[in-house]
């Protein structure tokens, strides 16, 4: 499996279109910015909007933060075509080995078979479910916040680790 990973700076990316149609479709409207918000945060340098091509074709996308300390993966999907055949997986797993840094995305808790399953699929890349509370911000309309959970590679999250993420990373993923 060759992939080619491809970083959009605007909306005006040949496969942004694509790429925008798979982010709607693929998360919840409060896990999801708005397109203006969007734009606005593809101009932040430490930010990555990545799409995969396989064949030159779009297959899906990672949307990441470079921190200092630690990536942030922001968003991953994968278009329904070639869900279940590896690509996803080869995809986290090549990110991973790319990256030194500690790695955190969030899940949805594990009260439906598709999120057990989506936490089931990080943890055999090497993902751990870290059990610390943990709330996001509203991502479309700043309503309440909600609870989501941490998973984590290396290694599992500490205290700290948990700290550090909510008081300066949080603020900037979130823009708040």
């Amino acid at each position: 499996m060759n992939f080619k990973i491809k970083r959009l700076k605007n909306i005006s990316d040949t496969y942004f279109p694509e790429a925008w149609k798979l982010y709607q479709e693929a998360f919840p409207i409060e896990e999801r910015r708005l397109l203006e918000a969007q734009i606005n945060i593809l101009k932040n340098s430490i930010y990555h909007f990545d799409v995969i091509l396989h064949q030159n074709k779009f297959i899906g996308f990672l949307l990441w933060w470079n921190f200092e300390t630690l990536n942030f993966i922001d968003h991953f999907a994968t278009v329904s075509a070639h869900r279940n055949k590896g690509f996803g997986k080869k995809n986290i797993e090549n990110f991973i080995k790319n990256n030194q840094k500690l790695v955190l995305l969030e899940v949805e808790l594990p009260d439906t078979e598709i999120n057990k399953r989506r936490i089931q699929f990080y943890e055999r890349v090497g993902f751990h479910l870290n059990s610390h509370y943990y709330e996001t911000p509203d991502l479309s309309n700043n309503q309440k916040a909600f609870q989501l959970l941490l998973m984590s590679y290396p290694k599992e999250l500490t205290f700290k680790n948990i700290e550090q993420f909510t008081t300066i990373y949080q603020p900037i993923i979130f823009n708040k």
